[in-house]
């Protein structure tokens, strides 16, 4: 990925603030005929004859039926006679972006009703006007019980537009029968029994923030020439053949299988993995921290059943459901007391319902002007060919 990062949080006082993005960052909207205006641009919503939804989702985000295990999405349908149409084919945020933007683009069909992306192609969107506006009245549960550090982020300050899925952390994961531990971000991009057998990131944020981590600088707060060392010791990194591939989702699958042994990793993914040998660590330098976000898209035919599906979501009982499944951040209030029931062994996992000794190893990267963020992201693709 080539311009910015999948999931960017900055650290606000007293919590968790989630960074806005700039009407000016909209890198790639070059020509004022892509922008549109979602009150003109909609379809009619037939979701009172037509009991479907359409949802495109990232891997390993949502509970599966299982024996007797009902999943979350199965007892939704039950619940309300709506067909879920689920399908985890957002791999990376820019990807993604590449499936639906000629369609959005023209004020035309992405042929989804709702679909989760992170908080900066989030803000993107909507500053864009590619994204309808949620009914309030539809989605009570959403204002009642989203948590505080995630209810009003600068780009959409009422969530007007969106709702968060889950949140979640970044940091390092190595498989422990393929090599002994990997405790920092600096190891894996220069330990030598590593070389060639580790994976980063396609998200420029995530990725480039460990690094100038890594050379002591504050992702949040650094300068050109801190920046410029962060990207040699990823050229050096790449060069010398330390690292194997730059992934989205997919690094798991290669870490399970040994093609890498260890790599940048976002936490739900390897808690998720079903595999013992795969360990999620918190680097010595400490985590990158996101959220993905709920949306739905101009022209999508069933905003009203998209709107059901959000406001079950923030239930409590079913977030902690969901929660108890997948290992990310919870976003909704009164989930970890609803823990207790679902499952008490997760009641005080912190991968869910984050410590805050937790948080404050938590890091955020540095909001950029226009000029600086196209200069920043051509050097992260020259270096990783993305």
């Amino acid at each position: 990925m080539a311009e910015l990062d999948r999931r960017t949080l900055i650290k606000g006082t007293g919590g968790l603030a989630f960074a806005g993005v700039s009407a000016l960052a909209l890198t790639g909207f070059g020509t004022p005929d892509r922008k549109q205006n979602p009150a003109s641009c909609f379809a009619k919503d037939v979701s009172a004859t037509q009991k479907q939804l359409v949802f495109s989702n990232w891997p390993e985000y949502i509970d599966q039926d299982d024996g007797k295990y009902v999943s979350t999405m199965t007892q939704f349908e039950k619940d309300t006679g709506i067909n879920v149409r689920y399908t985890a084919d957002v791999n990376d945020n820019n990807e993604f972006f590449a499936k639906v933007s000629n369609q959005l683009g023209s004020c035309s069909s992405s042929k989804r009703d709702l679909f989760a992306l992170t908080d900066w192609m989030a803000a993107r969107m909507i500053q864009v006007g590619w994204i309808q506006k949620l009914d309030a009245a539809k989605v009570p549960n959403l204002h009642a019980n989203i948590i505080d550090s995630l209810k009003s982020p600068s780009w959409d300050k009422k969530r007007d537009y969106s709702a968060p899925w889950q949140s979640g952390l970044t940091g390092i994961a190595y498989n422990k029968s393929k090599t002994k531990e990997v405790k920092s971000f600096e190891e894996l991009v220069t330990r030598p029994d590593l070389k060639g057998r580790i994976a980063l990131l396609t998200e420029m944020r995530d990725t480039m923030g460990f690094l100038l981590l890594v050379d002591g600088a504050d992702p949040n707060d650094f300068t050109d020439a801190q920046w410029q060392t962060s990207i040699d010791r990823l050229r050096k990194a790449r060069s010398d053949g330390q690292v194997r591939s730059f992934t989205g989702n997919e690094y798991v699958q290669d870490l399970a299988s040994g093609n890498i042994v260890a790599c940048e990793a976002w936490s739900g993914d390897i808690a998720n993995a079903g595999d013992d040998n795969l360990v999620f660590v918190t680097p010595e330098e400490g985590h990158m921290i996101w959220a993905d976000n709920m949306l739905v898209p101009n022209l999508a035919t069933h905003q009203a059943n998209a709107e059901q599906w959000i406001n079950y979501f923030y239930e409590p009982e079913v977030a902690a459901k969901l929660a108890a499944y997948n290992s990310y951040i919870c976003p909704v209030k009164g989930a970890q007391a609803a823990m207790e029931k679902v499952d008490p062994e997760q009641v005080d996992n912190p991968l869910i319902f984050p410590t805050a000794e937790t948080l404050a190893v938590t890091h955020g990267f540095m909001a950029l002007d226009e000029a600086k963020m196209r200069t920043y992201e051509g050097d992260f693709a020259d270096v990783t060919g993305s």
